[in-house]
C-alpha cells in the first residue's frame, strides 16, 4: 500500500488509517460499552488490516474507558512488538469529576501515561487533542505537547474536531511562543459532511498540515443499506448512537445515497468503496480513517484503493446526494 507524508511530521502513514474506535464500545459514551467489537473480533480486524498493508492505527484514552487501547496493547504483545505506527488521543473525559474536554498541562501529562501504560508502549507515534478545550490557553496545551516530544513520549503532535478558527489560533500560538505546532487535523468528512471543503482543507495545504478525515461513510450510512422508511440493524452505529446521525436519516438524504449506490453498481463497485475512493481522491486528504466491523468489510478498502476519481467525477458523484 502506497504511503503518505502525514504533513511536515517526518511520519508517513499508509493510505488508510486503521480506526479502532469501535473495539470494546462505540467511542467515548460510556453508554456504548460491550456494543461494539469483542476482544477476538478486534484482534481479527487489526491482523486484517496489517495483512493489507495498513501501517498505521488510530485509537484514544476515553475509548470504551480505555479497552480499546488495553486490547491493542495485548494485539502488539502478541505480535512482538511494534506493527503499526500508533495514534492516540487525550482531553475528552476519563477522569472522576472531568465534566468536559481537558488539554491541561497536567491532565496530559497524566494521561499519556496512562496511555503508554495501557498500549504497553514506551511512545506513541501520534497523539492528538481529541476536541477543543475553550478553557485552557492554547499555548498550554501545547507547552505540555512539546516536553512530551522533547522527553520521547510522542513523536508528533495534531488536534481533532477543530473550526479553521481554531486551527488558526494554534498556528498562531505556536508561532508568537516557539511553540510546537500541529502537524494534521482530524476532522470529520464525507459526502455528508463537507464543511471542511470551504476552509479547513485549504488552510491545511497552505499550511502544510495533514489531514487524516474520520467518519468516511458517516456511520454507515453512506455504505447504502439504510433506506427511507427503514430501521438501522440491531447493534450498528446508527441503532446505538442515533442522536449524531439523526439529520441524515431523513428520506431526502436516503434517497440521494441510493441515487449513489446506483452509480456505484453502474460503475460495477461497492457503494462503501466508492464512498470511500470519494474522500480518498481529495487532493488534500493525506489518508481517511476507516473502522471496517468485519474481516469482508475490508474488501470496500481494498476495491477503494483502485478508484481513481477525477474532479468532475467528484463533483457528479456528490451532487447525487442533493435533493432534487
Amino acid at each position: 500500500m502506497r504511503q503518505r507524508p502525514l504533513g511536515r511530521s517526518g511520519l508517513d502513514v499508509s493510505a488508510v488509517i486503521i480506526g479502532c474506535g469501535t473495539i470494546g464500545g462505540i467511542g467515548s459514551p460510556r453508554e456504548t460499552l460491550g456494543h461494539g467489537l469483542s476482544d477476538d473480533e478486534a484482534v481479527t480486524m487489526l491482523d486484517t488490516a496489517l495483512a493489507l498493508g495498513i501501517t498505521a492505527l488510530d485509537t484514544a484514552n476515553s475509548y470504551a474507558g480505555g479497552q480499546s487501547e488495553r486490547v491493542i496493547g495485548r494485539w502488539l504483545g502478541q505480535r512482538g512488538g511494534r506493527s503499526m505506527l500508533i495514534a492516540t488521543k487525550v482531553g475528552a473525559p476519563v477522569e472522576p469529576g472531568q465534566d468536559g474536554i481537558d488539554l491541561s498541562h497536567d491532565h496530559i501529562l497524566r494521561q499519556v501515561d496512562r496511555s503508554l501504560e495501557r498500549l504497553g508502549v514506551d511512545h506513541v507515534d501520534m497523539y492528538l487533542s481529541h476536541a477543543p478545550d475553550e478553557s485552557t490557553p492554547i499555548d498550554e496545551t501545547l507547552s505540555a505537547f512539546a516536553e512530551l516530544l522533547e522527553n520521547g513520549k510522542v513523536s508528533a503532535v495534531g488536534g481533532c474536531n477543530l473550526s479553521v478558527a481554531q486551527v488558526e489560533a494554534m498556528l498562531d500560538a505556536s508561532e508568537r511562543h516557539g511553540l510546537p505546532r500541529y502537524q494534521w487535523i482530524q476532522n470529520e468528512y464525507s459526502l455528508l459532511a463537507r464543511g471542511d471543503e470551504s476552509e479547513v482543507l485549504p488552510l491545511c495545504r497552505a499550511s502544510g498540515l495533514g489531514y487524516t478525515p474520520h467518519s468516511t461513510l458517516c456511520g454507515g450510512i453512506l455504505s447504502g443499506r439504510y433506506v427511507p422508511g427503514g430501521q438501522p440493524e440491531p447493534g450498528s452505529r446508527v441503532a446505538v448512537r442515533p442522536a449524531p446521525y439523526a439529520e441524515h436519516l431523513v428520506p431526502a438524504t436516503l434517497d440521494g445515497v441510493q441515487r449513489f449506490a446506483g452509480a456505484a453498481a453502474a460503475r460495477g463497485v461497492g457503494t462503501a468503496a466508492l464512498a470511500h475512493a470519494w474522500v480518498m481522491s481529495h487532493p488534500d486528504v493525506t489518508a481517511p480513517l476507516v473502522a471496517p466491523r468485519l474481516a469482508r468489510h475490508f474488501e470496500a478498502v481494498s476495491d477503494a484503493l483502485l478508484i481513481h476519481l477525477d474532479e468532475d467525477e467528484r463533483a457528479q458523484l456528490a451532487g447525487l446526494l442533493v435533493a432534487s
